[in-house]
């Protein structure tokens, strides 16, 4: 059953919005649903959504074709979706006769150049205001090139070859989940945006960087989101990368805590918590809202890393967030943490070791999992410019640990290495990888279908692994997120700290 929190408009301008992944994955978009909601309460405009599994199209014109891409390798679900319309996958290659092809999210406004031939246009940034532009723009149905010129002149709209600056909207009225479904991985749950960006600015983390400044929503509108919401359904989510530095965290905490306590049944999720902003209150609220387990980020447990990186957090912070964890209810913590962060040594290795032993000798009979990601260098960080670790050596980094957190009690799980390899690629990859993605899709996919396609296509990847100059030219330099030059001088600032 899905139910819209809203009344939709109807208009002759066919708009479809595919998510280039499972209906499930994307009934659990906040970004995308909003965007969908903007345009299917826009007058003149037809909204339609699709996705990978559910390609179901009421109209036999398509105008505009809008894709949303939160992933790195949501490339192959637009490429799917593309070949089962029988739309070329070039933009060269389409005519009048074609929908516009654009894009937004995270992973184009990160870095755009790797999908830039894919796409008439892109939306980088905050899509809420430059989305309504654009489609005020689209409905006046002129021809491609006109168009595409109108486009060029909002700011946040990338037109191929042409610079463009990032949009970053001024948070007003709430985003939440417009449409609440028993479809979605989320089921039936309203989602709330409670802030955007985050303060601490890790210097391998995108989210703080193509997000700045941080921002946050008004107490009194996140009150009422949370209000609207629960006319619907009790399971409410607050998003955000660091939501806890919302000033009136506690306060909305409070609210939520006295509500329950007062017999409103609600199910609380917040999918993680910063480590040095734990406190009774917020996980009595989390444990009283039902949630048994939840997750911090320590990312290194070297203080050394922790410090290079800018996660400037105390190791007696971490165990103090899991004692008042255990105290106050909770069942269990994943701790989640990097390997692979440039000059990163055997020592930083087995800090990881020292710590879980002294985690298990502070607070034994706890749940704790142990999460391990591969450091990927991305776009608009400070450490853009950074080299990868060699497989083999993060392979053998892995099963260690993997082997000596088990003798010490704790499960631990890791992300795939050789899939982590192929991010770092496409993240950091220019216009040059066009042709290679096309062959990864009509090759299956697969890992494997990555190295064929570089054999057949002869290409050299060794910079996007091995890192960039600082002084050179970068792919993603046609974006105007913020002067290059700060970043040049936190990656300079960051290494002095080694």
């Amino acid at each position: 059953m899905e139910t819209k929190l809203y009344k939709p408009n109807y208009g002759e301008y066919n708009l479809v919005m595919a998510y280039p992944a499972i209906e499930s994955f994307a009934l659990a978009s906040l970004g995308y649903l909003w965007l969908y909601k903007l345009a299917d309460t826009t007058d003149g405009i037809n909204a339609i959504r699709i996705s990978t599994d559910n390609i179901n199209l009421p109209v036999k014109k398509i105008h505009s074709l809008a894709f949303s891409m939160s992933f790195d390798f949501d490339f192959l679900g637009v490429f799917e979706i593309l070949e089962k319309l029988k739309i070329p996958f070039y933009a060269k290659d389409r005519d009048e006769s074609n929908p516009l092809i654009f894009a937004g999210g995270p992973v184009v406004t990160t870095n755009p150049m790797p999908y830039a031939a894919f796409f008439d246009f892109v939306i980088l940034g905050d899509g809420e205001d430059s989305f309504k532009q654009v489609l005020e723009i689209l409905q006046r149905k002129e021809d491609r090139q006109r168009t595409l010129k109108r486009l060029s002149n909002i700011e946040g709209i990338y037109v191929p070859n042409k610079p463009v600056k990032k949009a970053t909207a001024e948070l007003k009225d709430v985003i939440y989940t417009p449409i609440l479904s028993d479809k979605s991985y989320f089921k039936d749950t309203f989602i709330i945006e409670v802030a955007r960006g985050c303060m601490n600015r890790c210097a391998f983390c995108t989210a703080s960087y193509i997000n700045l400044p941080f921002r946050h929503y008004e107490y009194t509108k996140i009150i009422e989101a949370i209000e609207l919401g629960l006319k619907y359904t009790n399971k409410i989510a607050l998003l955000g990368a660091q939501i806890s530095a919302h000033p009136q965290f506690n306060t909305i905490m409070d609210y939520l805590y006295n509500k329950m306590k007062n017999g409103t049944n609600i199910e609380l999720g917040i999918s993680s918590l910063r480590t040095d902003a734990v406190t009774p209150q917020i996980v009595q609220t989390l444990v009283l809202g039902g949630q048994k387990h939840s997750t911090i980020a320590i990312e290194a447990a070297s203080e050394k890393l922790r410090k290079f990186i800018n996660k400037n957090l105390k190791e007696s912070q971490i165990i103090d967030a899991i004692k008042i964890s255990k105290d106050n209810g909770l069942k269990g913590l994943k701790i989640y943490s990097m390997i692979g962060i440039p000059d990163e040594t055997e020592e930083d290795i087995q800090e990881f070791i020292r710590l879980a032993r002294h985690i298990k000798n502070e607070i034994p009979q706890f749940n704790i999992e142990f999460s391990f990601s591969s450091f990927v260098p991305k776009p608009q960080t400070p450490l853009q410019w950074s080299k990868r670790e060699e497989s083999k050596s993060l392979e053998k980094k892995q099963k260690y640990l993997e082997k000596e957190l088990a003798k010490i009690g704790y499960n631990t799980k890791f992300s795939s290495i050789k899939w982590d390899y192929w991010q770092t690629v496409l993240s950091r990859g220019g216009i040059e990888l066009a042709p290679f993605l096309i062959k990864v899709y009509q090759n299956g996919g697969k890992i494997g279908a990555y190295k064929s396609a570089l054999k057949e296509l002869n290409l050299d990847i060794t910079n996007l692994i091995d890192g960039f100059d600082i002084t050179a030219p970068l792919p993603w330099d046609v974006i105007e997120n913020h002067p290059k030059q700060i970043l040049i001088n936190e990656y300079n600032r960051l290494l002095k700290r080694i």
